[in-house]
C-alpha cells in the first residue's frame, strides 16, 4: 500500500492499524471521514511513529488521542 497518497483509503488504513495497536475502545472518535484531508501528512508520521513502537505509557496514549481528535475536521 502506498501511503504517500492522500486517498480516502489510506487514511482508513492508518487509523485501522493506529487504533488496533493501541487498542483504543472508543474508535467512533477517529472515524476516516471525520479526519481533515489537509492534515494527511501529520496522520502519516502519527502512524509511522505507533508502528515502530512497541509499548505505550498511559502517558502517550492520551497525547496520541488528543493528536488524532486535532486531526479531525
Amino acid at each position: 500500500m502506498d501511503l504517500s497518497k492522500n486517498e480516502p483509503q489510506n487514511i482508513e488504513y492508518m487509523l485501522s492499524q493506529i487504533t488496533e495497536k493501541l487498542r483504543m475502545v472508543n474508535t467512533s472518535a477517529v472515524r476516516a471521514e471525520a479526519i481533515n484531508e489537509e492534515l494527511y501528512e501529520e496522520l502519516r508520521e502519527i502512524h509511522e511513529m505507533v508502528m515502530k513502537k512497541e509499548h505505550f505509557t498511559p502517558n502517550e496514549m492520551q497525547a496520541l488521542a488528543e493528536e488524532l481528535g486535532r486531526l479531525r475536521k
